[in-house]
């Protein structure tokens, strides 16, 4: 499917109409950006640097406001959303996790839990059920500060800090991108399994044209602040286009020539 708006039903989650974003330059990051997120998938945004994917992320949760179009989360204007209560549905989870340093493990994971007022109990319940899912026994990780953690351990707890408010939408900005390749490949094997317990409705920033194949439902090209298409990852693979051709060549002879 290339790069085409779809129309608004059930299934659609997120859905950006016509959207543009400008800087106070006036220049144009996002460009007339037509795009749909279906519940349930793994969306991703594929592109360089300075294409515009980490600019849609935000505009989804109105960390960014757009300059023209509209985006809708669950049929309702972003606009409309209380921001407040529009980020306590959305999990972020971006690079190097971005917990407090001088918080516990617990207190990072139980954060949202404690801002919608859970009690105590409820929440140290809800952060070892999190540290469980991402693979961390709680015994050993509930009372450390993340400068006693690995980065594995760390993007670890960033993922159960994002899902433990059990938001329906998940964004997640180059989550896996400062690891080493051994613990991104770990991580990646994890991240699929647990999508595939939570079917969580997940848009996924990266510029890895593996990482995108690997755990991508569908995937949208960005460049240069504008959608080149939308595609699953055979379509990504066996498309004419010439910019999504590149992509492949370059993935392939990184992977020594590997046939789809």
């Amino acid at each position: 499917m290339n790069g085409s708006t779809m129309s608004q039903s059930p299934e659609t989650v997120i859905e950006f109409r016509r959207v543009s974003f400008r800087v106070a330059s006036n220049h144009l990051l996002l460009s007339d950006l037509s795009l749909s997120v279906q519940r349930g998938e793994t969306l991703v945004l594929l592109g360089r640097s300075g294409s515009g994917k980490t600019t849609t992320l935000k505009l989804i949760n109105r960390l960014l406001e757009p300059s023209a179009g509209e985006i809708q989360v669950e049929g309702t204007s972003t606009l409309n959303w209380d921001p407040i209560r529009l980020r306590r549905s959305i999990g972020y989870v971006i690079q190097e996790a971005g917990l407090f340093p001088h918080f516990t493990v617990e207190r990072n994971v139980g954060l949202v839990p404690q801002l919608e007022h859970w009690t105590p109990e409820k929440t140290h319940a809800r952060a070892r059920e999190m540290l469980e899912l991402v693979g961390l026994p709680p015994d050993q990780f509930l009372s450390r500060y993340p400068r006693e953690l690995s980065g594995g351990q760390r993007q670890r707890v960033g993922v159960a800090r994002a899902l433990a408010g059990d938001p329906p939408v998940l964004l997640m900005d180059e989550p896996f991108g400062a690891l080493d390749p051994l613990t991104r490949a770990e991580i990646q094997r994890e991240f699929q399994a647990l999508q595939k317990r939570l079917r969580k409705t997940i848009i996924f920033v990266t510029h890895d044209t593996r990482e995108a194949l690997l755990l991508g439902t569908r995937i949208a090209l960005l460049e240069a602040g504008k959608l080149v298409g939308v595609f699953t990852p055979d379509e990504f693979l066996h498309t004419p286009d010439p910019l999504v051709a590149a992509y492949v060549d370059a993935f392939r002879a990184g992977n020594g020539n590997a046939k789809s």
